[in-house]
């Protein structure tokens, strides 16, 4: 508990530094605020909020943040991105964040307990994400596994290495390139309620999708900018 309690202070001491430098912003879409904060902080500063906060997907996509006009134009084709994942894959929780996207699905969707298989349901919903991914070329994903406390460390860490990778492979069989997307297993380091409740641990077994720009979207966004 003492290290959950030290990451949500460090979190709260995040976002009450993106709350500062995005003060006067409440009225603005997720879009003109992700490039707002992205101008202000840079990528560096959004980086060490990410891993400061032991959040690697938040961190993912601060720290890879163009910020300014090129980030509200990434921003709009993130939007109609995460707009057509939430229509067409069931089981996901898509949130738009800054300059990405973060689909998350929990664990008992995609796996059966203590196992690296994919279920057939979960294979279908895959399939409709990996569609999307392909209808949006130019970016990259990160896919990042999580467990509960339950277990030891080393086993929960080898367990959540190998969802990622089982995602990432059926994702890959689907069309999209491998050089596309990369994996973390974080185990049990990144949880995100209490694991001393049925429902914290519940929660914190998960799978994180993260869809970010790659070169090529940001350098259109650059040009668009000029």
């Amino acid at each position: 508990m003492k290290t959950l309690r030290i990451k949500i202070a460090t979190l709260s001491l995040a976002l009450a530094t993106v709350g500062i430098l995005g003060s006067g912003c409440d009225s603005l879409t997720k879009t003109q605020k992700g490039a707002a904060i992205g101008a202000g902080a840079g990528g560096t500063i959004g980086a060490f909020i990410g891993k400061a906060a032991g959040n690697t997907a938040l961190g993912a996509i601060i720290g890879g943040a163009v910020g300014g006009t090129a980030g509200a134009f990434i921003g709009r084709n993130m939007d109609r991105q995460a707009a057509e994942i939430k229509q067409t894959v069931p089981g996901a929780t898509v949130t738009r964040e800054g300059e990405g996207i973060l689909v998350k699905f929990d664990s008992g969707i995609l796996f059966d307990t203590n196992k690296s298989d994919l279920k057939p349901e979960a294979q279908s919903n895959l399939q409709k994400l990996a569609t999307s991914l392909q209808n949006n070329q130019n970016t990259n994903i990160l896919i990042v596994g999580h467990t509960d406390n339950t277990g030891s460390d080393s086993y929960n860490m080898d367990l959540s290495v190998r969802r990622a990778e089982s995602v990432k492979s059926y994702i890959a069989a689907n069309n999209v390139s491998p050089s596309r997307l990369t994996t973390s297993g974080k185990g049990e380091s990144e949880p995100i309620a209490d694991n001393t409740t049925v429902e914290g641990r519940a929660q914190n077994r998960r799978v994180e999708i993260v869809i970010v720009a790659n070169d090529q979207m940001k350098q259109q966004a650059k040009q668009s900018a000029q």
